[in-house]
Formats: structure tokens, sequence, C-alpha cells
């Protein structure tokens, strides 16, 4: 480059600065290239925009949104007053409402604590610098409701980041009654607030503006707006209760949290499909379960105990996690009493559970508890059937593997054919409609069927499972499917259990089990995609069927079309209005094949960003397949 280009050059950026009006601009700031006279003129920005009027303020606090988002470790911002800047204006928005509804300033408090928790995230140095800058108090004040659930959610995930780190919990844990029974609250009633608040809304001219805009940025029309919003809408109870998990974790609340209305509460919320990354109430629970309060607590409540079964004997992500809960409640002296009536008709069909999530030999763990001194249990209610239950797993466990292991090879390989001869005659009673007779004949296969034949065992159980669905008895179905997905290598990927045990839960109305099931059933069932490949139809029908039951505002739409007159709420400075209209709950995809929505690991929104194919699924030949006999 000659010198006369590189004069024209200079001359054009000293002219493009002095186009710009505002000798003290931010973004003109940004472009010069790191020096202390940069420093300087940042931190001057920070000072004074918390204090003066200015309609860029929504532009820049927009940029440092993106910035704190796309490089959160970057020690620039926080090491020059971001912190102190962003909580000053979060303060003033509260304060006061005539700044806040001027020009674009009502987006300013949510941005701001966006960029806090974005900052706080990852560096427990920047949690300090947050913490000494006073950033708590405002946070809890938007955690409170003082604006609306957008700004709520931004809160209780900055409060999350700083309750996360042991240098900083003290100071949050300073507010910690106040802090707990807010997210208790806030865990409990979000879905319903965001429905009420938006997602129910009759109308897009209806909505708050800037709610759109915020979840959308501006350029997504209502079906995106309502995607977003149930991401949203999880997302908030997902933080509430983290932060609920940081005073747990560390023994604090644990009776406040502790409430039984609000144990039962955690199980229903499963995180699940939208937060794939995080267990929600089953994490919760699971830690409460690690101190002795928090289990004489869950074990007290028969609600929650049938949850965790429910969960122990499904194909969730979380299963491990209710196995978990329930061994830590069998392993108290001082609760085990309270929950083996209930579990360990569960726990038995789970005996022979290989690994999962990395857990190796989960079955035989199960068994060691369940049968830890059974036999000087003689006084307890319901004894008979609960030593009936845990002398069956002896039998299984016990006796049965002793006896096959003295047992010469030329017997095994023997009883192995008069095994497959019992199958194939009840698979023929089968075809006869003989459904008692099958059902004897599968039941007579498993009674000499060697213990290390799990591929046969696993056939014998499922097809047992059909007969009982056919005969109506769906705990027997589900029972059996469980034993047979415990036996299949890996758990839970032998497709024909997954979906007769999908139909025994549609049977017996759960329809969250069910709708694992199902999707399990299509993921694990086809494994080699190809052009011509397509869902079954009486799976994809199943999947609608529990989608709609299971989606994130089913109870609240639920709620809100029994009710015939609309009604708006006014209190305090929400002006969201609510309308009586009941808006069909969107299909929430399967987690393997989400990929679209962000997770709790949020990350900045992008229109069409981030999808990746789905897993093409092979074509089912025959329609009834997975409804007959091997």
């Amino acid at each position: 480059m000659d010198s006369q280009t590189r004069k024209e050059n200079i001359s054009t950026s000293t002219m493009i600065e002095q186009l710009c009006p505002n000798p003290r601009c931010f973004f003109c700031i940004l472009k010069k290239p790191k020096s202390p006279i940069r420093r300087v003129g940042i931190e001057r920005c920070f000072e004074e925009m918390q204090l003066t009027d200015n309609e860029d303020h929504v532009l820049v606090l927009s940029a440092l949104w993106n910035i704190a988002m796309t490089h959160p470790n970057d020690p620039e911002f926080p090491s020059l007053g971001i912190f102190k800047c962003m909580a000053g204006l979060i303060s003033r928005g509260i304060s006061d409402r005539a700044w806040l509804l001027a020009g674009q300033n009502i987006y300013i408090p949510y941005y701001a604590a966006h960029i806090i928790g974005s900052y706080t995230m990852n560096k427990v140095e920047f949690a300090e610098k947050a913490v000494q800058s006073g950033v708590i108090t405002p946070l809890i004040e938007l955690m409170s409701g003082r604006m609306t659930w957008v700004e709520q959610r931004v809160a209780v995930r900055a409060l999350g980041h700083l309750a996360s780190y042991d240098k900083t919990f003290e100071a949050v844990a300073k507010h910690e009654e106040e802090i707990t029974n807010m997210a208790i609250s806030l865990a409990s009633t979000c879905l319903d607030s965001v429905f009420n608040m938006f997602v129910g809304v009759k109308g897009k001219n209806t909505r708050l503006n800037y709610h759109s805009d915020l979840l959308t940025r501006g350029i997504g029309g209502v079906e995106l707006q309502n995607r977003k919003a149930e991401e949203w809408a999880s997302q908030i109870q997902c933080w509430s209760i983290h932060l609920l998990n940081c005073f747990a974790i560390k023994e604090r609340s644990i009776d406040i949290i502790c409430k039984q209305d609000f144990l039962e509460k955690l199980c229903e919320m499963w995180g699940g499909l939208v937060n794939y990354t995080s267990p929600a109430g089953v994490g919760l629970i699971r830690v409460l379960c690690y101190t002795k309060t928090g289990r004489t607590r869950v074990a007290e409540s028969e609600k929650v105990i049938k949850s965790l079964c429910n969960l122990s004997r499904s194909s969730d992500d979380w299963q491990y996690m209710g196995v978990d809960c329930l061994l830590s409640l069998l392993k108290d002296p001082e609760t085990r009493h309270m929950v083996i009536e209930i579990a360990i008709f569960f726990l038995i069909d789970l005996v022979e559970l290989g690994t999962i999530r990395e857990r190796s030999n989960v079955g035989e763990t199960i068994t060691r508890t369940l049968l830890r001194g059974f036999k000087e249990n003689k006084s307890k209610i319901k004894i008979d059937l609960v030593q009936k239950a845990l002398q069956e797993i002896w039998v299984l466990k016990v006796d049965k593997r002793m006896k096959e292991k003295f047992m010469s090879s030329e017997k095994t390989e023997e009883t192995k054919v008069m095994v497959s001869l019992i199958k194939q005659q009840g698979n023929h009673s089968f075809e006869l409609g003989n459904i008692e007779e099958a059902a004897m004949k599968y039941t007579e296969g498993l009674k000499i069927c060697p213990l290390k034949f799990r591929k046969e065992r696993t056939v014998l159980y499922s097809n047992r499972a059909q007969c009982h669905l056919l005969l109506g008895d769906s705990d027997s179905a589900i029972s059996d499917t469980t034993r047979a997905l415990c036996l299949s290598n890996p758990p839970n990927s032998h497709p024909k259990s997954l979906w007769r045990r999908s139909q025994a839960y549609d049977i017996k109305g759960m329809a969250l089990e069910s709708l694992m099931d199902c999707l399990m059933f299509v993921n694990t069932c086809y494994t080699k995609p190809t052009k011509d490949v397509k869902i079954p139809y009486y799976a994809m029908r199943m999947i609608s069927k529990q989608m709609d039951a299971t989606c994130l505002f089913a109870a609240s739409r639920a709620k809100l079309m029994n009710k015939f007159v609309p009604r708006t709420q006014e209190s305090g400075d929400n002006i969201d209005c609510i309308h009586d209209d009941g808006v069909k709950g969107k299909m929430i995809e399967n987690k393997a094949f989400m990929s679209s929505l962000s997770t709790i690991l949020e990350e900045p929104f992008v229109i069409n960003g981030g999808s990746t194919s789905r897993r093409k699924l092979e074509r089912d030949r025959r329609r009834n397949k997975s409804a007959l006999p091997f």
C-alpha cells in the first residue's frame, strides 16, 4: 500500500468519526483498538449510561448482550464496571416507571439481567465482581415479579449462577428465605403465568410487543413465538429448581423446600423434552434424598414415592435418578419401612438391570438393597405380600443362580432346546387365540430357562406381556415388558417390549411414560436410515396423542378452557392481559429429533440455525407385526 492510499484511508476514517453526532458514542469507542484510551472511554460510558437519558441505550444493551453471550469469558467489560452499570439500570427500571415506559427502555432491565447472567455463568471471578457491584438486590426485585415473567426468567438465571459458586453463595444466602420462597413459587406457577400472559392470549396484537420481540428478535410469527415461549417457560422452571438445588446441596432451606405440596409438584416438573439437559424436579428430589430431613419428608409422601417408582420403571433419561432416590430411602433404616411396601413391587422388575448412565450392575445393587435382612421383617404392614416378593427375588437371584452354577454344559443346552420348544407351543396357542394357554406356556419356559440366556428370556417376557395386554391386565404387561427391557442389551432397547409397554401405559392413562417408550421404540427399532424410511402410522398416532396430553401447557390450557369470562390481571407493574382462549398445545418434538430449540445451556437466538436432520426410520413392512409374538 503506497503512502497516498494510506493517507486516503486515514482521511476516510476520520471523516466517519466526525459524522457521529455523539463524541462519546459507545460504538465508536468499541471500534478503537484495545488501549488505555479505549478502556477509559468504555468505563466512562458505563458510568454515564445509568445516569443519562438516551434512546441509544437499548442498542448499546443489545450489543452488549450479544457480546456477553458469544464471549462470556472476556474480562474486558467485567473489569470496567459493566456489572455496576447493569445493576443501576435494573434499579432505575424498577423504581422509575416513567423512564421505563419511555422510548424502548422497557427492554433494558431484561438485557441488563441477561448480561449479568451471561458473564457469571462460567467464571467465579466475574461472579465475585458482580456481587461486589451490588447486582443481587435488583435481581431479587426482578425475580419477585416487579415486571413480568420475561424479566423473571433472566433474573432467576443470573441468581442461579451466583449461587453456584462457593465464593458468592453466602452473598446470595443472606436473602435465603426470601429467595427460596420466590423460587418455589416461580417453579410452581411459571407455566400458568407464561400461558395466561402470552401463549393463551387471543391474537398476536393483544400480546405485549416487547415480549414478542424478545422471543424472536422481531422476526418470527405466532407459531415461533409460542415455541420460544414454551422453551422459556421451561427454562424459568428449570432455573428456579437449579437455584433451590444450590441451597439444598448445602443442606440449606431443606424444611422450606420439603413442604409436601411442593414435593408433589416437583414430581410433575419434568424438564425433559424441551430442556433435556435439566433433570428438573427429580434432580432436586434426588439431592433432598441425600439429607436425613429430605429422606424423611420424601418418604412421607405416597405420591412422590409412586412417581419415583414409575420413573425407575421407564425409559426416561432420568430413570437412574428414580432408582437412586429409592435406593437411598431403602438403605436408611428410618425410611426403609415407609417405602418398601410400595417400591418393592416396582423394583422387583429391575433386579436384572444392567448398566444405565455409566452405572454398572444396577440390578445387583437393587437386589442387595431389597434383600437386606428381609427374613427378619415380620411385623410390618402387608408383610405377607412384601415377603412373597422378596422370596421371589431370592429364588431368582440366589437359588436359581446357585443351581445353574453346577449345571453341566450338556444339561444347559438340553434345557435351551426345551425352552425353544415350549416357546413355539406358546406361539402356536397364541395364533389359535388361546391367549391364557399361551401365557402359561411362556411362564413355563421362564421357570426353566437358565439366567444366562438373556435373549431367550427377553422374548418370553415380551410375549407373555402381549398376552397380558390382550387379557386386559396392563399392570402385568408393564411388569413383564420392564423385565424384558432390563434383559435387553443395552437396557431399554428391545423394540417390541417398548411398544407393548407404551400401549400398557396408555391404557393406564400414564401419558408421559407411554410417550417416552413410544419415542424410544421409534429410535431403537429403526437404525438403518434409507430414503424410503417412514415412522409407522400406529406409533406416530400414539406419539401425537401423548404429546398433546403431556405438552408443557396442557394443564394450563385445561384450566383456561374451563373459564368462560375473559379477565385482566392488574397487579403492580404487570401490564399483561389474559384472555380466555384455549390454544391447542403445540407438539413438543422428541429430544432425539429436536435441535433448533436452545436448551437450558442458553445460546443466542438464531433463525433457522442449529437444526440437524431427523433420524430416519426404517419402513415397517407389516403394519401389525409388532403386535404379534416372535
